[in-house]
């Protein structure tokens, strides 16, 4: 789209508004809107100022000044507003450089794919996630010197069987028991339909939507795949509309990974493909029917798998999710069909265009720019290494020994432990300056101060069960 039928797009939904959205270093949406005669053909190229030094991870208060230059291809109506507005997503810019900013995760995903094009290897990554998300009707929490609680209630969640509903009349998907039931134990499909309605509208392909494993509204909405760019910008609409249409109906979403104890959590299984020419380049006679190509780019997925999840998995609450027991992929290895495997492939279909490797580590808290494109160089790495992904674990895990299962390399165990891992390996995501040492090290030096040595110097909940009466 071209600024001229931006402009016509606008007058066309008689759109009196324009909402300008930019990604923040972490992985959340910022916005502010303007009246559209405030923007002109020019603000396309000279973009919009805003203040650098109040959004996470970027800017000192000294350097403040930033632009957000709008994208015109990004333009769609919001559904969230009053009146009719339109949304465009914008891209960061210095305004003393006029360059792009190398803090912005879009920057980061734009690169990718142009280093993707001129490695040769390719001229696509096609991306699809499977985010999962809980669907609560409360949440409280609070921390402060002397108080640290959360509690979350939904109407599904299996601890309110006995609960007094004028009348309570049971469905309560149990624990880990919540895949794929009809109503009325299922009570959220219309909310759910509801979603994808949404996300068609701003353009989404929607596959499949249903109930997930765990009890108390755990959900998912899948999408097509697609590249790499638009897929980011996808997930940051599924997002935005999951918790929009979640609070018309007075209910709120979480992507927090694992916000019940004792239950399954929510991941965010990444398909991922390359193609070249209009052709897919995964497909061969290697094991699970792989080519060459897709074994070595396994092999580099995950040989830097740990590093990877600092951005895949970026939160301390992620490793509450990823330890053995709950269908979480914390085995680093390749695998058919085996679920607990951290790269799957899956065979449903023999259809070459179908063939791809599910990356299963990830989870939907993280920042899908930077998450995609850390995959995707990975992958690379492989390539140009010709990197084995080592033997398929191909065996029922809970029928495995300690002393087999200690042979296959585990996922960190911490957020400090990927960390320290992105810290030590990162020359793979710097190649054609896709990634920049700023970045990460901004990245790390965020995680460290602003989340690890907040969590360790916070008592826990549990530690008084524990050590109260010491």
């Amino acid at each position: 789209m071209t600024p001229k039928e931006f402009f016509a797009y606008a007058k066309k939904h008689g759109a009196e508004m324009v909402d300008l959205k930019f990604v923040d270093l972490l992985g959340t949406w910022q916005h502010c809107s303007f009246p559209v005669e405030v923007l002109d053909e020019d603000t396309f190229v000279e973009g919009l100022g805003f203040d650098g030094s109040s959004i996470r991870g970027w800017q000192g208060i000294h350097v403040s000044d930033m632009l957000a230059v709008p994208d015109p291809d990004t333009t769609c109506l919001d559904a969230f507003f009053a009146r009719p507005t339109v949304s465009v997503i914008a891209n960061i810019v210095d305004p003393v450089t006029k360059g792009d900013y190398t803090r912005d995760p879009r920057y980061v995903a734009r690169k990718c794919e142009a280093y993707l094009k001129k490695t040769g290897v390719a001229d696509a990554a096609f991306i699809g996630p499977e985010p999962e998300f809980f669907i609560f009707d409360e949440v409280r929490y609070e921390q402060n010197q002397h108080r640290g609680m959360y509690e979350i209630d939904s109407a599904e969640g299996a601890w309110n069987t006995a609960r007094f509903e004028e009348p309570n009349l049971g469905y309560k998907p149990s624990f880990k028991g919540g895949y794929f039931p009809v109503s009325p134990t299922d009570t959220l499909h219309d909310v759910r339909g509801e979603m994808a309605y949404e996300m068609r509208k701003v353009g989404i392909v929607v596959e499949a939507h249903h109930h997930e494993v765990a009890t108390a509204g755990q959900s998912e909405i899948d999408m097509k795949f697609t590249n790499l760019l638009r897929m980011a910008d996808q997930l940051m609409w599924y997002k935005y509309i999951c918790k929009n249409v979640a609070k018309r109906h007075g209910k709120t979403v979480t992507f927090m990974p694992k916000p019940i104890f004792q239950d399954n959590g929510s991941g965010m299984h990444t398909h991922f493909s390359l193609w070249k020419g209009g052709k897919p380049l995964f497909a061969g006679k290697g094991y699970a029917g792989l080519s060459d190509l897709a074994l070595h780019a396994i092999g580099g997925i995950l040989k830097h798998a740990p590093a990877i999840l600092a951005f895949a998995a970026p939160t301390t609450n992620s490793y509450r999710r990823l330890v053995p027991g709950f269908e979480a992929p914390v085995n680093l290895c390749l695998s058919a069909r085996n679920r607990s495997a951290g790269c799957r492939v899956p065979m449903y279909s023999e259809n070459p265009k179908a063939k791809r490797v599910e990356f299963r580590c990830p989870d939907p808290s993280c920042n899908g720019y930077l998450t995609f494109s850390a995959i995707t160089m990975a992958a690379l790495d492989g390539i140009k290494k010709k990197t084995d992904p080592g033997k398929p674990l191909d065996r029922d895990i809970y029928e495995m020994t300690r002393e087999e299962l200690a042979q296959t390399p585990k996922t960190p165990g911490s957020l400090e432990e990927a960390i320290a891992a992105l810290e030590k390996d990162h020359e793979f995501l710097l190649a054609g300056g896709v990634f920049t040492p700023d970045l990460v090290e901004a990245w790390i030096t965020w995680k460290r101060q602003k989340e690890l040595d907040e969590i360790h110097q916070r008592p826990h909940p549990h530690e008084f069960f524990l050590y109260y009466d010491s």
